[in-house]
Protein backbone atom coordinates (compact mmCIF):
# COMPACT_ATOMS: atom_id res chain seq x y z
CA UNK A 1 0.00 0.00 0.00
CA UNK A 2 1.47 3.35 -1.00
CA UNK A 3 1.76 6.18 1.47
CA UNK A 4 -0.15 9.47 1.51
CA UNK A 5 0.34 12.03 -1.27
CA UNK A 6 2.26 14.82 0.48
CA UNK A 7 2.72 18.24 -1.16
CA UNK A 8 5.97 19.26 0.49
CA UNK A 9 8.05 21.00 -2.20
CA UNK A 10 8.11 21.40 -5.96
CA UNK A 11 11.42 19.58 -6.27
CA UNK A 12 9.84 16.44 -4.77
CA UNK A 13 7.28 16.17 -7.60
CA UNK A 14 7.83 15.70 -11.31
CA UNK A 15 6.82 18.21 -13.97
CA UNK A 16 3.86 16.15 -15.15
CA UNK A 17 2.37 15.93 -11.68
CA UNK A 18 2.74 19.68 -11.10
CA UNK A 19 1.20 20.46 -14.47
CA UNK A 20 -1.72 18.18 -13.65
CA UNK A 21 -2.29 20.00 -10.35
CA UNK A 22 -2.31 23.37 -12.14
CA UNK A 23 -4.71 22.08 -14.79
CA UNK A 24 -7.08 20.82 -12.09
CA UNK A 25 -6.88 24.18 -10.30
CA UNK A 26 -7.73 26.04 -13.50
CA UNK A 27 -10.63 23.67 -14.14
CA UNK A 28 -11.95 24.52 -10.67
CA UNK A 29 -11.63 28.23 -11.45
CA UNK A 30 -13.61 27.82 -14.66
CA UNK A 31 -16.26 25.74 -12.88
CA UNK A 32 -16.78 28.53 -10.36
CA UNK A 33 -17.35 26.26 -7.37
CA UNK A 34 -19.99 24.08 -8.97
CA UNK A 35 -18.24 20.80 -8.08
CA UNK A 36 -18.05 19.42 -4.51
CA UNK A 37 -15.82 16.33 -4.80
CA UNK A 38 -14.44 16.62 -1.25
CA UNK A 39 -17.77 16.40 0.53
CA UNK A 40 -17.21 14.90 3.98
CA UNK A 41 -13.46 15.58 3.94
CA UNK A 42 -11.71 17.70 6.59
CA UNK A 43 -8.46 19.68 6.50
CA UNK A 44 -6.53 20.59 9.66
CA UNK A 45 -4.58 23.83 9.25
CA UNK A 46 -1.69 24.49 11.65
CA UNK A 47 -0.42 28.06 11.83
CA UNK A 48 2.83 28.91 13.59
CA UNK A 49 3.15 32.04 11.47
CA UNK A 50 0.57 34.74 10.74
CA UNK A 51 -1.40 34.33 7.53
CA UNK A 52 -4.01 36.02 5.38
CA UNK A 53 -3.83 34.45 1.91
CA UNK A 54 -2.81 30.93 2.97
CA UNK A 55 -5.50 30.69 5.63
CA UNK A 56 -8.39 32.14 3.66
CA UNK A 57 -7.54 30.39 0.38
CA UNK A 58 -7.23 26.95 1.97
CA UNK A 59 -10.29 27.39 4.18
CA UNK A 60 -12.49 28.69 1.36
CA UNK A 61 -10.95 26.23 -1.08
CA UNK A 62 -11.91 23.11 0.82
CA UNK A 63 -15.30 24.61 1.70
CA UNK A 64 -16.06 25.25 -1.96
CA UNK A 65 -15.01 21.68 -2.74
CA UNK A 66 -17.51 20.41 -0.15
CA UNK A 67 -15.16 19.82 2.80
CA UNK A 68 -14.42 21.51 6.12
CA UNK A 69 -11.39 23.23 7.65
CA UNK A 70 -10.19 23.20 11.25
CA UNK A 71 -7.72 25.90 12.31
CA UNK A 72 -5.06 25.19 14.94
CA UNK A 73 -2.73 27.84 16.36
CA UNK A 74 -0.03 27.41 19.05
CA UNK A 75 -2.10 29.14 21.71
CA UNK A 76 -5.10 26.93 21.04
CA UNK A 77 -3.44 23.54 20.61
CA UNK A 78 -1.15 21.23 22.55
CA UNK A 79 1.66 22.02 20.11
CA UNK A 80 1.98 25.28 22.01
CA UNK A 81 2.42 23.36 25.27
CA UNK A 82 5.16 21.02 24.13
CA UNK A 83 3.40 18.12 22.43
CA UNK A 84 5.70 16.76 19.77
CA UNK A 85 5.05 17.27 16.08
CA UNK A 86 5.11 13.49 15.64
CA UNK A 87 2.38 12.93 18.24
CA UNK A 88 0.28 15.74 16.78
CA UNK A 89 0.62 14.16 13.33
CA UNK A 90 -0.51 10.77 14.65
CA UNK A 91 -3.52 12.21 16.46
CA UNK A 92 -4.68 14.50 13.65
CA UNK A 93 -4.43 11.62 11.18
CA UNK A 94 -7.22 9.91 13.16
CA UNK A 95 -9.51 12.94 12.81
CA UNK A 96 -8.90 14.60 9.44
CA UNK A 97 -8.13 13.72 5.83
CA UNK A 98 -5.22 16.14 5.28
CA UNK A 99 -2.97 18.50 7.23
CA UNK A 100 -1.66 21.87 6.09
CA UNK A 101 1.16 23.34 8.19
CA UNK A 102 2.60 26.85 8.02
CA UNK A 103 5.68 26.77 10.20
CA UNK A 104 9.08 28.23 10.91
CA UNK A 105 11.20 25.20 10.22
CA UNK A 106 11.56 22.68 7.45
CA UNK A 107 12.24 20.05 10.11
CA UNK A 108 8.75 20.39 11.58
CA UNK A 109 7.18 19.99 8.15
CA UNK A 110 9.18 16.85 7.45
CA UNK A 111 8.49 15.40 10.89
CA UNK A 112 4.78 15.98 10.37
CA UNK A 113 4.91 14.21 7.01
CA UNK A 114 6.95 11.31 8.41
CA UNK A 115 4.42 10.51 11.12
CA UNK A 116 1.12 11.46 9.48
CA UNK A 117 -0.91 8.79 7.71
CA UNK A 118 -2.78 11.48 5.72
CA UNK A 119 -1.38 13.98 3.18
CA UNK A 120 0.65 16.89 4.55
CA UNK A 121 0.82 20.19 2.66
CA UNK A 122 3.58 22.78 3.02
CA UNK A 123 1.79 26.07 3.64
CA UNK A 124 5.17 27.83 4.06
CA UNK A 125 8.46 27.25 5.84
CA UNK A 126 11.50 29.45 6.20
CA UNK A 127 12.98 27.43 3.32
CA UNK A 128 10.21 27.35 0.70
CA UNK A 129 6.67 28.41 -0.25
CA UNK A 130 5.51 25.97 -2.95
CA UNK A 131 1.78 26.75 -2.80
CA UNK A 132 2.51 30.37 -3.67
CA UNK A 133 4.59 29.30 -6.67
CA UNK A 134 1.77 27.21 -8.05
CA UNK A 135 -0.44 30.30 -7.95
CA UNK A 136 2.35 32.39 -9.49
CA UNK A 137 2.83 30.04 -12.45
CA UNK A 138 -0.94 29.90 -12.92
CA UNK A 139 -1.11 33.70 -12.95
CA UNK A 140 1.77 34.11 -15.39
CA UNK A 141 0.19 31.67 -17.82
CA UNK A 142 -3.22 33.34 -17.58
CA UNK A 143 -1.66 36.65 -18.63
CA UNK A 144 1.20 35.63 -20.93
CA UNK A 145 0.65 32.04 -22.03
CA UNK A 146 2.94 29.07 -21.36
CA UNK A 147 5.81 29.85 -19.01
CA UNK A 148 8.12 27.34 -20.70
CA UNK A 149 11.20 29.09 -22.13
CA UNK A 150 10.16 32.48 -20.75
CA UNK A 151 12.41 34.69 -18.60
CA UNK A 152 11.52 35.52 -14.99
CA UNK A 153 13.65 38.04 -13.07
CA UNK A 154 13.84 38.15 -9.29
CA UNK A 155 15.16 41.27 -7.56
CA UNK A 156 15.80 41.20 -3.82
CA UNK A 157 16.51 38.81 -0.98
CA UNK A 158 17.31 35.18 -1.84
CA UNK A 159 14.66 33.99 0.62
CA UNK A 160 12.15 31.14 0.71
CA UNK A 161 10.22 32.61 -2.22
CA UNK A 162 13.39 32.81 -4.30
CA UNK A 163 14.11 29.17 -3.45
CA UNK A 164 10.68 28.07 -4.65
CA UNK A 165 11.17 30.09 -7.84
CA UNK A 166 14.37 28.06 -8.38
CA UNK A 167 12.39 24.83 -8.00
CA UNK A 168 9.72 26.13 -10.37
CA UNK A 169 12.23 27.19 -13.01
CA UNK A 170 13.53 23.64 -13.21
CA UNK A 171 10.17 21.88 -13.10
CA UNK A 172 8.37 24.26 -15.51
CA UNK A 173 11.42 24.78 -17.76
CA UNK A 174 11.86 28.56 -17.82
CA UNK A 175 14.88 30.81 -17.33
CA UNK A 176 15.24 32.39 -13.91
CA UNK A 177 17.59 35.29 -13.20
CA UNK A 178 18.08 36.14 -9.55
CA UNK A 179 19.49 39.56 -8.65
CA UNK A 180 20.58 39.47 -5.01
CA UNK A 181 23.30 41.20 -2.98
CA UNK A 182 26.11 38.75 -2.24
CA UNK A 183 25.34 38.27 1.49
CA UNK A 184 21.67 37.56 0.73
CA UNK A 185 21.87 35.18 -2.20
CA UNK A 186 19.85 31.94 -2.38
CA UNK A 187 21.28 28.84 -0.68
CA UNK A 188 24.15 27.26 -2.59
CA UNK A 189 22.63 23.81 -2.33
CA UNK A 190 19.56 25.06 -4.20
CA UNK A 191 21.66 26.42 -7.04
CA UNK A 192 23.67 23.20 -7.14
CA UNK A 193 20.43 21.20 -7.35
CA UNK A 194 19.18 23.37 -10.22
CA UNK A 195 22.45 22.96 -12.10
CA UNK A 196 22.40 19.19 -11.62
CA UNK A 197 18.83 19.11 -12.97
CA UNK A 198 19.80 21.14 -16.04
CA UNK A 199 17.92 24.23 -14.89
CA UNK A 200 18.50 27.65 -16.41
CA UNK A 201 19.11 29.58 -13.19
CA UNK A 202 21.65 32.38 -12.87
CA UNK A 203 22.50 34.69 -9.98
CA UNK A 204 23.85 38.20 -10.45
CA UNK A 205 24.45 41.16 -8.12
CA UNK A 206 23.06 43.48 -10.84
CA UNK A 207 19.30 44.00 -10.87
CA UNK A 208 19.46 45.67 -14.28
CA UNK A 209 21.16 42.65 -15.83
CA UNK A 210 18.56 40.29 -14.39
CA UNK A 211 15.56 42.33 -15.51
CA UNK A 212 16.72 43.15 -19.05
CA UNK A 213 14.11 41.80 -21.53
CA UNK A 214 12.44 39.67 -18.85
CA UNK A 215 8.83 38.51 -19.22
CA UNK A 216 8.09 38.94 -15.52
CA UNK A 217 9.70 40.82 -12.64
CA UNK A 218 9.23 39.45 -9.14
CA UNK A 219 10.19 40.59 -5.66
CA UNK A 220 9.32 40.06 -2.00
CA UNK A 221 9.62 41.92 1.28
CA UNK A 222 13.13 42.71 2.47
CA UNK A 223 12.56 41.31 5.96
CA UNK A 224 10.49 38.14 6.12
CA UNK A 225 8.39 37.42 9.20
CA UNK A 226 10.39 35.54 11.78
CA UNK A 227 13.76 36.75 10.54
CA UNK A 228 16.15 37.80 13.26
CA UNK A 229 16.44 41.11 11.46
CA UNK A 230 12.94 41.97 12.63
CA UNK A 231 14.50 42.60 16.00
CA UNK A 232 18.04 43.59 15.06
CA UNK A 233 19.95 44.49 11.94
CA UNK A 234 16.99 45.46 9.75
CA UNK A 235 18.69 48.72 8.80
CA UNK A 236 21.75 46.88 7.49
CA UNK A 237 19.56 44.54 5.43
CA UNK A 238 17.65 47.50 3.99
CA UNK A 239 20.92 49.14 3.02
CA UNK A 240 22.02 45.98 1.20
CA UNK A 241 18.73 45.73 -0.70
CA UNK A 242 18.13 49.38 -1.51
CA UNK A 243 19.53 48.99 -5.02
CA UNK A 244 17.14 46.11 -5.72
CA UNK A 245 13.88 48.05 -5.36
CA UNK A 246 11.52 47.44 -8.26
CA UNK A 247 10.69 50.91 -9.55
CA UNK A 248 9.56 52.28 -12.90
CA UNK A 249 13.16 52.64 -14.07
CA UNK A 250 13.84 48.94 -13.46
CA UNK A 251 10.54 47.80 -14.98
CA UNK A 252 11.35 49.80 -18.12
CA UNK A 253 14.25 47.42 -18.77
CA UNK A 254 11.95 44.40 -19.01
CA UNK A 255 9.90 43.56 -22.09
CA UNK A 256 7.15 46.07 -22.89
CA UNK A 257 4.48 43.53 -21.91
CA UNK A 258 6.32 42.23 -18.82
CA UNK A 259 4.21 41.74 -15.71
CA UNK A 260 5.05 42.51 -12.08
CA UNK A 261 4.47 39.89 -9.39
CA UNK A 262 4.67 39.93 -5.59
CA UNK A 263 3.43 37.26 -3.16
CA UNK A 264 2.23 39.91 -0.66
CA UNK A 265 2.14 41.48 1.86
CA UNK A 266 4.05 44.36 0.25
CA UNK A 267 5.89 47.34 1.70
CA UNK A 268 5.47 50.18 -0.76
CA UNK A 269 8.56 52.37 -0.85
CA UNK A 270 10.84 49.48 0.16
CA UNK A 271 11.02 46.49 -2.20
CA UNK A 272 8.60 48.06 -4.70
CA UNK A 273 7.33 51.47 -5.65
CA UNK A 274 3.60 52.13 -5.38
CA UNK A 275 3.60 53.18 -9.05
CA UNK A 276 4.64 49.62 -9.98
CA UNK A 277 2.54 47.46 -7.65
CA UNK A 278 -0.53 49.62 -8.21
CA UNK A 279 0.23 50.19 -11.89
CA UNK A 280 -1.10 48.58 -15.07
CA UNK A 281 1.64 45.93 -15.29
CA UNK A 282 0.96 44.55 -11.83
CA UNK A 283 -0.93 41.24 -11.55
CA UNK A 284 -0.61 40.87 -7.78
CA UNK A 285 -4.36 40.77 -7.14
CA UNK A 286 -4.88 38.02 -9.71
CA UNK A 287 -1.92 36.27 -8.11
CA UNK A 288 -3.57 36.50 -4.69
CA UNK A 289 -6.89 35.21 -6.05
CA UNK A 290 -5.17 32.29 -7.73
CA UNK A 291 -3.96 31.03 -4.36
CA UNK A 292 -7.56 29.82 -3.95
CA UNK A 293 -7.63 27.96 -7.26
CA UNK A 294 -4.09 26.54 -6.98
CA UNK A 295 -4.89 25.32 -3.46
CA UNK A 296 -7.95 23.52 -4.82
CA UNK A 297 -5.77 21.72 -7.33
CA UNK A 298 -3.36 20.72 -4.56
CA UNK A 299 -6.14 19.48 -2.28
CA UNK A 300 -7.73 17.43 -5.05
CA UNK A 301 -4.40 15.85 -5.96
CA UNK A 302 -3.56 15.04 -2.34
CA UNK A 303 -7.01 13.56 -1.65
CA UNK A 304 -7.55 11.85 -5.00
Amino acid sequence: MSGPRHFLDLDRLDAGTLRGILDRGMACKRAGGAERPLAGKALAMIFEKPSTRTRVSFERGIQQLGGAAIVLEPASSQLGRGETVADTARVLSRYVDAIMIRTTSEEKLLEMAEHASVPVINGLTDRTHPCQLMADVMTFEEHRGPIKDRVVAWSGDGNNMATSWIHAAVRFDFELRLACPDPLGPPKEMLDWAAAEGGRVVVTPEAEAAVAEADAVVTDVWVSMGDAEEEAGAKARHNLLRGYQVDDRLMALAKPDAIFMHCLPAHRGEEVRASVIDGPRSVVWDEAENRLHAQKGILLWCLA
